[in-house]
């Protein structure tokens, strides 16, 4: 049941019609949306026996016509596609746009652009954004919170681009380390109201309280982050809710207290996405309500800094979890690899002998079981892969393989 105070502050803002729509959202099952890596398929080749249709304002993604076991599909594990929300795809439409309108690093003139995802986990942005970007530019994906950051650095790994510096900080962190960004992503942590139809969790935290509380604190994010975004720079904002007091009360406060302006991106008019709802703002924000546009709760805005750029003095230093040059792990007289670099797009194919394994031996390997290669595959430490895709390592000695696949990444029930 939803809380009473939500159902008469949404109701209202809403209108009879969304909110009758909204409602009738949850009597319907949730869209499934996949999103693939293009650095290791093309779109033809997966999900044939299930029925898709794309994500009209994100390349590369579809919606399924339902839902398959992802975590008994190795391709998922190999990183070959990510599992994301189809509303917070809409960030590939931003930055297409954005590029088009040349506000976005190129990477170009000697020089690497630097681009932040400043609340990253569990990765969908970050790996989104990474897939856009020039090769040149340096992304940062970062999660303050330490487990999450964990699941983040999987996620990025799994992708296999080399470009990517994963790190575990809060935004004040990023000000005192002195860097700066032409573009930064922040999907605020908010009060969860887009997450309600499929985490029923989400209802029982939800609060006016948390409401004001999550306002407050994204608003101190933003601040401390601002002082990193080159004047000019782009700041793309966005909340998994629907109360103007975490959306478009933040967005006014934004531009009238740090110095901002909205930069308008064009939408179709079929996508159904729903702008503002604060009376007498009038700026282009967008919308996602179930029941309305096919996925879950997003808002989302585009924010261009008009304020002076700060210097900023470098003194303090990042915690970088994973900085995309994987280091192997001295044993004995033996290095063993770091498993991300199996999973690197860029691994010379000769660095290392590969070995293809069935779907069966793969869920093995996943679930970090001993397997055994066929006999002409060569001792030592060894790529296995599944439909061409690598997995990760073993270390082969004959008779059986040593699995050397993370324990904290294993498959947990076959």
């Amino acid at each position: 049941m939803l809380p009473k105070e939500f159902v008469e502050y949404t109701s209202e803002l809403f209108g009879e019609e969304r909110w009758k729509n909204y409602l009738a959202s949850f009597e319907g099952s949730v869209p499934v949306s996949v999103r693939l890596n293009p650095f290791k398929v093309a779109q033809e080749e997966l999900f044939p026996e299930i029925g898709k249709t794309p994500v009209p304002w994100c390349r590369n993604a579809f919606y399924l016509a339902e839902r398959p076991n992802f975590t008994l599909d190795p391709l998922l594990h190999a990183g070959v596609y990510y599992v994301q929300e189809a509303g917070s795809m809409f960030l590939d439409e931003v930055l297409r746009q954005l590029a088009e309108g040349g506000s976005l690093p190129t990477g170009e003139g000697g020089g690497r652009g630097h681009v932040l995802d400043l609340c990253a986990a569990p990765g969908g942005k970050s790996t989104l954004l990474r897939a856009f970007l020039p090769d040149e530019c340096v992304l940062y994906s970062n999660e303050p919170d330490r487990r999450r950051a964990n699941i983040l650095m999987e996620n990025i790994q799994k992708q296999g681009h080399p470009n990517v510096i994963v790190t575990n900080n809060y935004a004040i962190d990023y000000q005192r380390a002195g860097l700066d960004f032409d573009l930064i992503v922040c999907d605020v942590p908010c009060s969860g109201e887009g997450m309600f139809r499929k985490d029923y969790g989400a209802i029982g935290e939800w609060s006016l309280q948390n409401v004001m509380k999550c306002a407050a604190l994204q608003r101190s994010i933003i601040e401390d982050i601002w002082p990193c975004l080159n004047e000019g720079g782009v700041l793309v904002y966005s909340t998994c809710t629907f109360n103007l007091h975490e959306d478009e009360e933040n967005v006014k406060w934004i531009c009238e207290n740090l110095g901002a302006e909205i930069i308008p991106i064009e939408i179709n008019k079929d996508w159904n996405i729903t702008g503002s709802l604060l009376e007498g703002f009038a700026g282009p924000v967008y919308r996602f309500i179930p029941g309305t546009t096919k996925g879950e709760g997003l808002f989302m805005v585009v924010l261009r800094k008009t304020s002076e750029k700060q210097n900023l003095k470098s003194k303090g230093t990042l915690k970088i979890m994973s900085d995309g040059h994987p280091v192997g792990t001295q044993k004995g007289k033996n290095i063993i690899p770091a498993h991300a670099e199996a999973l690197l797009t860029n691994l010379p194919k000769d660095k290392y002998p590969f070995a293809e394994l069935s779907k069966e031996d793969a869920l093995k390997y996943l679930h970090h079981e001993a397997i055994v290669l066929n006999s002409d595959v060569p001792k030592g430490f060894v790529v296995v892969t599944y439909q061409g895709h690598p997995l990760g390592f073993v270390k082969n000695i004959g008779n059986r393989a040593n699995n050397l696949y993370p324990q904290e990444w294993k498959i947990r029930n076959l």
